[in-house]
């Protein structure tokens, strides 16, 4: 006999946010597989910027003679960083959230420890039981792409779900691919003394960023470890080498690339594809992606998708704000919320920092739009002095004509949270001029870097 819920969610993420207060009189399930409290909180965003900040205080004191310090150490205690981050963080958030959705302070839910499947029409399977319901919620996340060639090798190697929890820090650590996850990690451990070795099939890093930002960027990660771009892994193979247990990958021009560790970071795949999803009438694209409308709903009456399973944006506070606008909707039926998608920043926590909104340069000029380009950088500006920055820059990029931002990317340190300002030009539509003018600019912040590049942006009246 199947049990019947007014409401189920399949993924604890941004998805077990929906059921606040306002659901307290309906019956409610709430089903995850894996970590409670999906990707973000317990293998992406927050404990990657644990390390992230580890490194970059570990960087400065490697990096201290150049403000006139004399500086030693800045070694890391791999068990006493993991313990910071997953013994007295992570860990127990992710424990508590498991404890409080099970347990009786929400008598109105009831949570199922297992993988769900459709089987028909708003029904799934959990753990050999049936469950309808008169409205789903799929936000199920995603998973690391792995390619055939490493995946057919059979050759051990981590991804962001466990390379955060080794046992030790390894000497060396081959990384392949050359988006976000792979270049902030490898920020992280090039940071903490690990001999890394990148390689990516495109010639630059960031590829799918401004021009600018990926190709300085490139730049500034040569200094940092060993790039082998233009390049794929044609095969793989584990060897021991001088009682080294190493894991070899040869790359399509016959170089040998080996390491102690291969973290494969190309990317994620949307778990649609673990749902049996056309059994519930639900249609996938083929990346898996689950297809909704602009308002959250998939193909199939009653079945709503949210986050990484569905959206073309794989960020968190994407996530978030999908499930509020589906936690309306399902409240709502007569006054649906849209998705907001408009001016999604995004950051980058590798080294630089890297952050952006809106369209790159490529994108405005091919929109047709009057264009123009301001770059400023962190060395021209008072603070960047105090850092002794070389490398930092903030892009804008607006319309001369309406003297409206149409895009912003900033490399270096704060970034991401510079970028902010930029976010709140484009969604207010702001006026350039009267932003860099019509306010004070504390002098010597930091933020003179955006006030100086809103000063440089050439405008026809």
């Amino acid at each position: 006999m199947a049990t019947h819920y007014d409401l189920v969610i399949v993924g604890t993420g941004s998805g077990n946010s929906i059921p606040g207060p306002e659901f307290d009189d309906k019956s409610v399930a709430i089903i995850e597989k894996g970590v409670f409290g999906g990707t973000c909180i317990n293998v992406g965003c927050i404990p990657t910027k644990m390390y992230v900040y580890t490194a970059d205080v570990a960087r400065e004191i490697h990096e201290a003679g150049r403000y006139g310090i004399s500086a030693s150490g800045g070694e890391v205690d791999w068990d006493a960083l993991k313990e910071r981050v997953f013994g007295r963080r992570i860990d127990p958030i992710s424990e508590a959230g498991r404890a409080y959705r099970a347990g009786d302070e929400t008598p109105n839910i009831t949570f199922y420890d297992g993988e769900a499947r459709f089987t028909g029409e708003r029904t799934l399977e959990v753990n050999g039981e049936t469950l309808t319901a008169d409205q789903i919620v799929l936000a199920t996340g995603g998973r690391s792409r792995i390619p055939d060639v490493i995946a057919d090798s059979g050759v051990r190697y981590r991804t962001n779900v466990d390379v955060m929890r080794m046992d030790r820090l390894p000497r060396t650590m081959t990384i392949l691919g050359g988006g976000i996850i792979a270049v902030e990690f490898a920020a992280v451990f090039s940071a903490f003394g690990v001999d890394v070795t990148l390689v990516n099939r495109s010639p630059v890093l960031l590829r799918g960023r401004d021009a600018t930002v990926s190709e300085r960027f490139t730049a500034c990660a040569a200094e940092q470890w060993t790039n082998h771009l233009g390049r794929t892994v044609s095969a793989a193979r584990e060897e021991t080498r001088d009682g080294r247990d190493l894991v070899v990958v040869t790359l399509d021009d016959g170089t040998e690339v080996a390491s102690e560790e291969l973290l494969v970071a190309m990317g994620r795949v949307p778990n649609g594809d673990t749902l049996d999803a056309a059994r519930g009438g639900v249609e996938l694209r083929d990346d898996n992606r689950i297809v909704v409308d602009g308002y959250g709903r998939t193909t199939a009456e009653g079945v709503w998708s949210l986050g990484d399973a569905s959206s073309p944006y794989e960020l968190k506070h994407v996530a978030n704000a999908e499930a509020r606008a589906v936690a309306h909707n399902l409240l709502h039926p007569d006054d649906l919320r849209p998705f907001n998608h408009e001016a999604v920043p995004g950051g980058i926590f590798t080294h630089p920092q890297i952050a952006y909104v809106g369209m790159t340069e490529e994108e405005a000029r091919a929109s047709g739009r009057p264009v123009t380009v301001k770059v400023q950088e962190y060395s021209d500006v008072a603070y960047g002095w105090a850092m002794e920055d070389t490398t930092g820059f903030c892009k804008l990029i607006a319309d001369s004509s309406t003297r409206r931002l149409l895009g912003a990317h900033i490399m270096g340190p704060q970034a991401a949270t510079l970028i902010q300002l930029m976010v709140t030009a484009i969604v207010f539509d702001l006026d350039l001029t009267e932003l860099a003018r019509g306010q004070y600019w504390p002098h010597p912040a930091l933020t003179e870097l955006l006030e100086n590049a809103l000063l440089g942006l050439e405008f026809t009246d």
